[in-house]
């Protein structure tokens, strides 16, 4: 799931949901049609209203007479779907038509109907998330006590959904390190509404929690503030001066600079409080700017940072880290496959390059190495004890980035100067072997005619 889709703020959003829900669309009608309900015959524009349809004689006919008479208004489609209803309470197309109806009161500006008829989805479909954040941010924006309670509990029940999906639900398309970002994103973003929620609520001690929660899944501006909010209520000012200010180095001054004034207002409210002026505040900036940024970077993507040539790579053989400095290998034609454990096609390609290898194996000037360049190094060593590679395995740190990998698997030659003298990217297993021979000998002809 991709709940960070779902999560802005604004009504926008609310709307948004339901086109990927196959539910909004441009025409009442024609959305009503798309779900379901109507006939999928395309109705024509009309410029008056519509004559009076003569009486139908069955559900089904009454339904589409029920669209058909409200056209394009949408507030007329509102009264003809809950007479419908009133009629037919138990029709099967129940869920369907409180979707239009959410998707018909949001468009007429009547919150509290499209939070009525959210909700009453979420009571058919529990399952159905997306519905469930709308009818979550919808309470959170328009909700009484009662409600924002409501609201808190349908977030829990999305929380317990993120918390227990698996990788085995990705999809293909998607590495395991992409699915686990998102996770986290989504882990992050469900905390942080709850926790405002919460917070809404007064019950200071679980939105921290929550919003300490959300920023240990994924660093980021929004529950930062919110422990600043919290930290300045207490009147524990070092605290709030040091959430603040972690909120604006992390926020976004591109697409939410807004809201990023609106944090160094508070930064520099509280920073006067503790200090009497903002001299040094600055500074204070800066170094907290450098912290979080260290922080966010990661320790993989700053190995090798400084690096701008293959010899300055120290690599780590995998799966135990022993240090692999390329200044060892330097002079030598370096034979690199760069491969990650979610790729398909890396998998077939390595015996290929296993068997290149082993007809290289007494030319002491080609090194064969397998550079591994999962985000996620825990994926590595279940995978080398499946597989058993039999050429060196080395984690990239950042080889990758240096040589512009961009895809798996790619096998670079260098020659010795650390030159690329051969990329091949992905693999044709009926030529792979030959072109990878063919252009291993040509690197070691051209440095045997240099010496």
């Amino acid at each position: 799931m991709a709940l960070l889709r779902i999560l802005a703020p604004g009504i926008a959003v609310f709307t948004a949901v339901f086109c990927a829900a196959s539910v909004c669309s441009t025409a009442c009608p024609q959305s009503l049609q798309n779900n379901g309900l109507g006939s999928p015959a395309e109705k024509p524009q009309q410029t008056q209203s519509k004559p009076p349809t003569p009486a139908a004689s069955s559900p089904q006919e009454e339904l589409q007479k029920a669209i058909d008479d409200a056209a394009n208004d949408r507030a007329a489609l509102v009264r003809n779907l809950e007479a419908y209803l009133q009629k037919y309470p138990e029709t099967p197309q129940k869920p369907q038509i409180y979707r239009a109806l959410v998707e018909a009161s949001l468009q007429v500006r009547d919150p509290a109907r499209a939070t009525d008829y959210a909700e009453r989805i979420v009571a058919l479909t529990p399952e159905d998330i997306s519905t469930t954040l709308l009818a979550i941010q919808l309470l959170e924006r328009n909700g009484d006590d009662a409600g924002l309670l409501r609201a808190a509990n349908y977030s829990s029940r999305v929380l317990a959904s993120v918390e227990h999906s698996s990788s085995a639900d990705k999809s293909p398309r998607q590495s395991p390190e992409e699915w686990q970002n998102e996770k986290k994103r989504d882990l992050m973003s469900i905390l942080l509404l709850r926790g405002r929620l919460e917070m809404r609520l007064q019950d200071m001690a679980a939105a921290q929690k929550d919003f300490e929660a959300s920023y240990a899944s994924l660093p980021s501006a929004g529950p930062a503030e919110k422990l600043g909010e919290i930290a300045e209520l207490k009147k524990d000012l070092t605290r709030a001066i040091a959430e603040y200010a972690r909120a604006f180095a992390l926020a976004d001054a591109a697409s939410g600079g807004a809201n990023r004034r609106e944090i160094r207002q508070k930064l520099g409210n509280v920073w006067r409080l503790s200090h009497g002026s903002e001299d040094g505040l600055g500074d204070f900036l800066l170094r907290t700017y450098d912290d979080v940024t260290h922080a966010a970077v990661g320790a993989g993507a700053r190995k090798n940072a400084s690096a701008r040539e293959p010899y300055e790579f120290t690599l780590r053989k995998a799966p135990d880290g022993t240090p692999f400095p390329l200044a060892n290998t330097k002079g030598m034609i370096l034979v690199v496959n760069f491969w990650a454990t979610w790729c398909g096609p890396c998998r077939a390609m390595e015996p290929h390059f296993e068997h290149v290898a082993a007809e290289f194996q007494d030319a002491r000037a080609v090194l064969f190495l397998a550079a591994d360049c999962d985000e996620d190094e825990a994926l590595v060593p279940p995978y080398l004890k499946d597989e058993n590679p039999k050429t060196t395995v080395v984690y990239a740190d950042g080889l990758d980035r240096l040589l512009a990998v961009r895809s798996f698997p790619t096998v670079i030659v260098l020659d010795r100067e650390g030159k690329i003298a051969y990329r091949g990217e992905g693999f044709d297993p009926d030529s792979v072997e030959k072109d990878l021979r063919e252009a291993i000998r040509r690197t070691l002809g051209t440095a045997s005619a240099k010496q």
